[in-house]
Protein backbone atom coordinates (compact mmCIF):
# COMPACT_ATOMS: atom_id res chain seq x y z
CA UNK A 1 0.00 0.00 0.00
CA UNK A 2 1.41 3.10 -0.95
CA UNK A 3 1.69 5.64 2.47
CA UNK A 4 1.96 8.81 0.31
CA UNK A 5 -1.77 8.23 -0.12
CA UNK A 6 -2.78 7.72 3.60
CA UNK A 7 -4.52 10.71 5.39
CA UNK A 8 -1.96 13.42 7.04
CA UNK A 9 -1.12 12.53 10.97
CA UNK A 10 -3.37 14.78 13.13
CA UNK A 11 -0.97 16.55 15.85
CA UNK A 12 -4.39 16.60 17.98
CA UNK A 13 -5.03 12.46 18.07
CA UNK A 14 -9.20 12.41 17.69
CA UNK A 15 -12.11 10.13 19.29
CA UNK A 16 -14.66 10.19 17.77
CA UNK A 17 -14.12 13.91 16.09
CA UNK A 18 -13.17 15.39 19.61
CA UNK A 19 -9.61 15.79 20.60
CA UNK A 20 -8.38 14.46 23.62
CA UNK A 21 -4.62 15.51 23.36
CA UNK A 22 -3.50 16.99 26.71
CA UNK A 23 -2.86 21.13 25.77
CA UNK A 24 0.22 20.79 28.01
CA UNK A 25 1.54 17.93 25.45
CA UNK A 26 0.99 20.31 22.93
CA UNK A 27 2.86 22.95 24.51
CA UNK A 28 5.54 20.98 26.57
CA UNK A 29 5.41 23.00 29.79
CA UNK A 30 6.36 20.22 32.15
CA UNK A 31 9.64 19.90 30.51
CA UNK A 32 11.71 16.57 28.81
CA UNK A 33 11.97 14.72 31.88
CA UNK A 34 8.22 14.55 32.53
CA UNK A 35 7.87 14.02 28.82
CA UNK A 36 10.21 10.53 28.79
CA UNK A 37 8.69 9.52 32.09
CA UNK A 38 4.83 9.82 30.37
CA UNK A 39 6.42 8.02 27.11
CA UNK A 40 8.68 5.74 29.15
CA UNK A 41 8.28 1.75 27.77
CA UNK A 42 8.48 0.48 31.09
CA UNK A 43 6.01 2.84 32.68
CA UNK A 44 3.14 1.44 30.44
CA UNK A 45 4.56 -2.33 30.66
CA UNK A 46 3.83 -1.86 34.71
CA UNK A 47 0.51 0.00 34.11
CA UNK A 48 -0.30 -3.19 31.38
CA UNK A 49 0.65 -5.54 34.51
CA UNK A 50 -1.15 -3.95 37.00
CA UNK A 51 -4.53 -3.52 35.40
CA UNK A 52 -4.63 -6.74 33.72
CA UNK A 53 -3.70 -8.55 36.48
CA UNK A 54 -6.42 -6.83 38.79
CA UNK A 55 -8.57 -7.18 35.67
CA UNK A 56 -8.44 -10.97 35.57
CA UNK A 57 -9.20 -11.25 39.23
CA UNK A 58 -11.41 -9.18 39.91
CA UNK A 59 -13.59 -10.02 36.43
CA UNK A 60 -13.12 -13.48 36.67
CA UNK A 61 -17.24 -13.63 37.77
CA UNK A 62 -17.58 -12.34 34.20
CA UNK A 63 -15.47 -14.78 32.66
CA UNK A 64 -16.85 -17.68 33.58
CA UNK A 65 -20.41 -16.06 32.39
CA UNK A 66 -19.01 -15.73 29.03
CA UNK A 67 -17.72 -19.15 29.21
CA UNK A 68 -20.87 -20.64 30.10
CA UNK A 69 -22.81 -18.98 27.33
CA UNK A 70 -20.17 -19.40 24.62
CA UNK A 71 -20.19 -23.09 25.72
CA UNK A 72 -24.00 -22.93 25.25
CA UNK A 73 -24.40 -21.40 22.00
CA UNK A 74 -22.78 -24.26 20.15
CA UNK A 75 -20.52 -27.34 20.27
CA UNK A 76 -16.80 -26.28 20.26
CA UNK A 77 -13.78 -24.52 21.91
CA UNK A 78 -14.33 -21.91 24.33
CA UNK A 79 -10.94 -20.13 23.00
CA UNK A 80 -10.39 -19.62 19.17
CA UNK A 81 -6.55 -18.43 18.97
CA UNK A 82 -5.32 -16.77 15.65
CA UNK A 83 -2.07 -16.14 14.57
CA UNK A 84 -0.74 -12.32 14.22
CA UNK A 85 1.77 -9.89 14.40
CA UNK A 86 3.39 -8.66 17.75
CA UNK A 87 6.23 -6.39 17.96
CA UNK A 88 9.04 -6.67 15.72
CA UNK A 89 7.16 -9.14 13.07
CA UNK A 90 6.79 -11.79 15.83
CA UNK A 91 3.78 -13.84 15.26
CA UNK A 92 1.77 -14.93 18.58
CA UNK A 93 -1.49 -16.74 19.38
CA UNK A 94 -3.98 -13.90 19.92
CA UNK A 95 -6.45 -15.50 22.36
CA UNK A 96 -10.03 -14.55 22.26
CA UNK A 97 -13.60 -16.37 23.19
CA UNK A 98 -15.05 -18.19 20.10
CA UNK A 99 -17.91 -16.12 18.54
CA UNK A 100 -18.09 -18.80 15.55
CA UNK A 101 -19.17 -21.73 14.86
CA UNK A 102 -16.84 -24.45 14.70
CA UNK A 103 -15.17 -25.15 11.32
CA UNK A 104 -14.93 -21.74 10.58
CA UNK A 105 -12.17 -21.00 8.92
CA UNK A 106 -13.12 -24.05 6.29
CA UNK A 107 -16.68 -22.54 6.45
CA UNK A 108 -15.16 -19.01 5.11
CA UNK A 109 -13.33 -20.63 1.86
CA UNK A 110 -16.92 -22.28 1.22
CA UNK A 111 -18.90 -19.38 1.64
CA UNK A 112 -16.38 -16.71 0.10
CA UNK A 113 -17.16 -18.74 -3.21
CA UNK A 114 -20.92 -17.99 -3.48
CA UNK A 115 -20.24 -14.70 -4.10
CA UNK A 116 -17.57 -12.39 -5.59
CA UNK A 117 -19.29 -9.15 -3.27
CA UNK A 118 -18.49 -11.44 0.05
CA UNK A 119 -15.08 -11.73 -1.80
CA UNK A 120 -14.25 -8.03 -2.65
CA UNK A 121 -16.01 -7.23 1.10
CA UNK A 122 -13.20 -9.93 2.84
CA UNK A 123 -10.48 -8.38 0.79
CA UNK A 124 -10.79 -4.66 1.72
CA UNK A 125 -11.57 -5.27 5.65
CA UNK A 126 -10.99 -9.23 6.35
CA UNK A 127 -14.01 -9.14 8.14
CA UNK A 128 -17.85 -9.87 6.78
CA UNK A 129 -20.67 -7.84 8.10
CA UNK A 130 -23.46 -10.14 8.03
CA UNK A 131 -21.18 -13.19 8.39
CA UNK A 132 -22.88 -16.31 8.83
CA UNK A 133 -21.00 -18.21 11.09
CA UNK A 134 -20.88 -15.92 13.74
CA UNK A 135 -23.11 -17.72 16.49
CA UNK A 136 -26.17 -15.56 18.20
CA UNK A 137 -24.19 -15.33 21.70
CA UNK A 138 -20.85 -14.50 19.28
CA UNK A 139 -22.65 -11.47 18.26
CA UNK A 140 -23.48 -9.72 21.15
CA UNK A 141 -19.54 -10.75 22.17
CA UNK A 142 -18.43 -8.77 19.41
CA UNK A 143 -20.27 -5.57 19.77
CA UNK A 144 -19.65 -5.56 23.23
CA UNK A 145 -15.73 -6.48 22.60
CA UNK A 146 -16.21 -9.58 25.32
CA UNK A 147 -14.78 -11.72 23.26
CA UNK A 148 -11.40 -9.81 23.28
CA UNK A 149 -11.00 -9.95 27.19
CA UNK A 150 -8.85 -13.39 27.30
CA UNK A 151 -5.94 -11.31 25.54
CA UNK A 152 -5.56 -9.82 28.67
CA UNK A 153 -3.42 -13.14 29.34
CA UNK A 154 -1.63 -12.19 25.86
CA UNK A 155 -0.57 -8.30 27.54
CA UNK A 156 0.57 -10.66 30.89
CA UNK A 157 2.52 -12.95 28.63
CA UNK A 158 4.26 -9.42 27.01
CA UNK A 159 3.12 -10.36 23.42
CA UNK A 160 0.34 -7.45 23.49
CA UNK A 161 -0.52 -4.28 25.37
CA UNK A 162 -3.61 -2.61 26.82
CA UNK A 163 -3.53 0.18 23.95
CA UNK A 164 -1.90 0.34 21.24
CA UNK A 165 -2.22 -0.42 17.41
CA UNK A 166 -4.25 -3.04 15.83
CA UNK A 167 -3.17 -6.82 16.08
CA UNK A 168 -2.20 -7.45 12.25
CA UNK A 169 -2.86 -11.28 10.83
CA UNK A 170 0.14 -11.80 8.45
CA UNK A 171 -2.06 -10.75 5.25
CA UNK A 172 -2.46 -7.76 5.86
CA UNK A 173 1.03 -6.63 6.27
CA UNK A 174 0.73 -5.70 2.50
CA UNK A 175 -1.92 -3.38 2.79
CA UNK A 176 0.26 -1.33 5.30
CA UNK A 177 3.53 -0.71 2.84
CA UNK A 178 6.57 0.57 4.73
CA UNK A 179 4.64 1.55 7.27
CA UNK A 180 4.29 -1.79 8.66
CA UNK A 181 7.64 -1.57 10.35
CA UNK A 182 6.41 1.28 12.48
CA UNK A 183 3.38 0.04 13.58
CA UNK A 184 5.30 -3.25 14.69
CA UNK A 185 7.47 -0.95 16.65
CA UNK A 186 5.03 -1.53 19.64
CA UNK A 187 3.33 -4.20 21.02
CA UNK A 188 -0.48 -4.25 19.48
CA UNK A 189 -3.19 -3.41 21.85
CA UNK A 190 -6.53 -4.55 23.30
CA UNK A 191 -7.83 -1.42 22.22
CA UNK A 192 -6.45 1.83 20.58
CA UNK A 193 -7.58 4.96 18.44
CA UNK A 194 -9.46 2.75 16.24
CA UNK A 195 -11.80 0.72 18.32
CA UNK A 196 -12.72 4.28 20.00
CA UNK A 197 -13.14 6.02 16.60
CA UNK A 198 -16.03 3.84 14.59
CA UNK A 199 -13.84 0.65 14.32
CA UNK A 200 -14.70 -1.20 11.68
CA UNK A 201 -16.93 1.86 10.07
CA UNK A 202 -13.56 3.41 9.18
CA UNK A 203 -11.79 2.77 5.93
CA UNK A 204 -8.94 0.30 5.84
CA UNK A 205 -6.54 3.58 5.25
CA UNK A 206 -8.02 5.41 7.88
CA UNK A 207 -7.18 2.67 10.11
CA UNK A 208 -3.89 2.65 9.34
CA UNK A 209 -3.72 6.24 10.47
CA UNK A 210 -5.07 5.79 13.33
CA UNK A 211 -2.35 3.29 13.91
CA UNK A 212 0.58 5.48 12.61
CA UNK A 213 -0.72 8.67 14.78
CA UNK A 214 -1.12 6.44 18.18
CA UNK A 215 2.84 4.87 17.39
CA UNK A 216 4.01 8.89 17.11
CA UNK A 217 2.07 10.29 19.90
CA UNK A 218 1.78 7.21 22.49
CA UNK A 219 2.08 8.13 25.98
CA UNK A 220 0.59 7.27 29.50
CA UNK A 221 -1.85 10.12 29.16
CA UNK A 222 -3.19 9.44 25.98
CA UNK A 223 -3.68 5.68 26.93
CA UNK A 224 -5.45 6.09 29.86
CA UNK A 225 -7.98 8.30 27.61
CA UNK A 226 -8.52 5.53 25.26
CA UNK A 227 -8.96 3.02 28.34
CA UNK A 228 -11.45 5.40 29.36
CA UNK A 229 -13.17 5.96 26.41
CA UNK A 230 -13.29 2.46 25.75
CA UNK A 231 -15.38 1.84 29.15
CA UNK A 232 -18.02 3.71 26.92
CA UNK A 233 -17.97 1.92 24.01
CA UNK A 234 -18.05 -1.07 26.10
CA UNK A 235 -21.05 -0.25 28.03
CA UNK A 236 -23.09 1.72 25.50
CA UNK A 237 -22.08 -0.09 22.27
CA UNK A 238 -24.90 1.05 20.00
CA UNK A 239 -22.99 1.57 16.54
CA UNK A 240 -19.61 1.24 17.25
CA UNK A 241 -18.46 -0.43 14.00
CA UNK A 242 -17.98 -3.80 16.07
CA UNK A 243 -19.00 -6.74 13.99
Amino acid sequence: MDTRVLPPVDPQPRVHGRSWWPGCWATPRWGVVVERVLRSPRLKRLMDVTVSGLALTGGAPLFLMVMLAVWCSSPGKLFYVQRRLGRDHKPFGCIKFRTMVQGADRQLRRTLKTSAQLQDDFRHCFKLKNDPRITPVGHMLRRTSLDELPQLLNILRGEMSLVGPRPIVRAEVERYGDAIHQVLSVRPGLTGLWQVSGRNNLTYAQRIALDLQYVARRSILLDLVILWRTVGVVLFPRDNGAY
